[in-house]
């Protein structure tokens, strides 16, 4: 009788504060948008990763952080995609430049192992920087997809 007694009081308890923990749970992810739309990106995934591990059956606030998750990570990647563009953009007028430069010392045969050394590293850099840019734009186009499944 008495086991039953503490079970209807856990009970009765944990139904009481069920409100008062959502309502702290849609507060949380209140927090994290307002801290997304300052730009604070940052501080908005922390929020989230509070609110996830805090109240981890909360279906609605999970929910919604889940979508705001989603555009915190589509506005990091496109902020990362437009930097990584400019410096492509750098890379390759570094590259054109300097592949003049030996094109021109070649003709001569003038050409030496450090210049074409750095010609083919210069290289290097563009490739990695492209392959990021590359990765970036299917990262972007990925998170749209699944923005559009919902």
């Amino acid at each position: 009788m008495r086991r039953q007694i503490i079970i209807i009081a856990a009970i009765l308890a944990l139904s009481a504060c069920g409100d008062s923990t959502k309502e702290e749970a849609l507060n949380l992810l209140g927090e994290a948008r307002a801290h997304f739309e300052q730009g604070d990106l940052d501080a908005a995934r922390k929020d989230i990763d509070s609110l996830r591990h805090t109240y981890p059956n909360i279906v609605e606030a999970r929910k919604g952080a889940l979508k705001l998750h989603q555009d915190i990570e589509l506005k990091a990647a496109q902020d990362e995609l437009a930097l990584t563009d400019s410096l492509l953009k750098a890379a390759n007028q570094e590259l054109e430049a300097l592949q003049k430069q030996v094109d021109e010392h070649k003709r001569a045969l003038k050409a030496t192992p450090e210049e074409l050394t750095l010609l083919t590293r210069t290289r290097m850099k563009r490739d990695s920087i492209r392959t990021q840019f590359e990765a970036l734009g299917m990262k972007i186009r990925y998170i749209h997809q699944k923005q559009s499944e919902k």
